[in-house]
């Protein structure tokens, strides 16, 4: 869990954990950039469609929210 917090690409991950953390990043840094290409390298690196929607679903929804909270000035509890 380290490791990936610290540097994800170079942590010790499968091929699939490492295309799914490639993708949340790209996901919620620029999203406009997201292309078939990056579909293909998750279904290249076993990822079935649900799989790739569940994470799509995933990963916005957390970029939503964090969003939502920022804007709005909202703390985090203790």
């Amino acid at each position: 869990m380290h490791a990936i917090l610290e540097d994800f690409h170079s942590a010790p991950v499968s091929r699939a954990e490492g295309a799914m953390l490639a993708y949340a990043e790209k996901l919620t840094r620029e999203p406009w950039s997201v292309t078939q290409d990056d579909i293909h390298l998750l279904r290249d690196a076993g990822w079935d469609d649900r799989g790739i929607h569940d994470m799509a679903q995933v990963v916005a929804y957390f970029n939503y929210v964090n969003r939502l909270a920022d804007g709005l000035g909202v703390s985090l509890e203790a």
